[in-house]
C-alpha cells in the first residue's frame, strides 16, 4: 500500500524514501493540496493509500468513518523533512507490517524524546 504524504510534510520526503516507499506521492502531486481532510481520506480510499500526516483530524476521521484508509500519525514535534524520513526508515518494518495487517487503522510514531 503506498503512502500519501498530507500538506503538513513537503513533498521533498519522496525522494529520501521511495526506495524503501515506492509509488508515494504527496496531495500536491496529486492536486488536493488546499483540500479538506474529508476530500484527501475520500481520495485515500478511493485510490488504496495509507494518509501519513501530523494532523490529530485523521485519527478523529478514523475512528468516525473506520479503515480504509489506514492512518500513520506522526508524532514527532517540530522537525525536519530529513529526521521524518529517517524516522520512517528506521520503522520501516513496523509500518510494513501495520500495512499488511487489514483490522489496524491507525499506527502512531512519536518521537524517542
Amino acid at each position: 500500500m503506498p503512502l500519501l504524504f498530507d500538506q503538513n510534510i513537503s513533498y521533498r520526503i519522496l525522494k529520501e524514501i521511495s526506495a524503501d516507499f515506492p509509488d508515494c506521492k504527496q496531495v500536491r502531486e496529486v492536486g488536493l493540496e488546499g483540500k479538506t481532510d474529508r476530500e484527501i481520506w475520500s481520495w485515500a480510499k478511493q485510490a488504496g493509500f495509507a494518509i501519513v500526516t501530523f494532523d490529530s483530524d485523521f485519527a478523529d476521521l478514523s475512528v468516525l468513518l473506520n479503515s480504509p484508509p489506514k492512518i500513520i500519525w506522526l508524532r514527532l514535534g517540530n522537525t525536519s523533512t530529513k529526521n521524518i524520513a529517517q524516522t520512517l526508515l528506521s520503522r520501516k518494518s513496523e509500518i510494513r507490517d501495520f500495512l499488511s495487517h487489514e483490522q489496524e487503522a491507525i499506527l502512531k510514531i512519536e518521537s524517542g524524546f
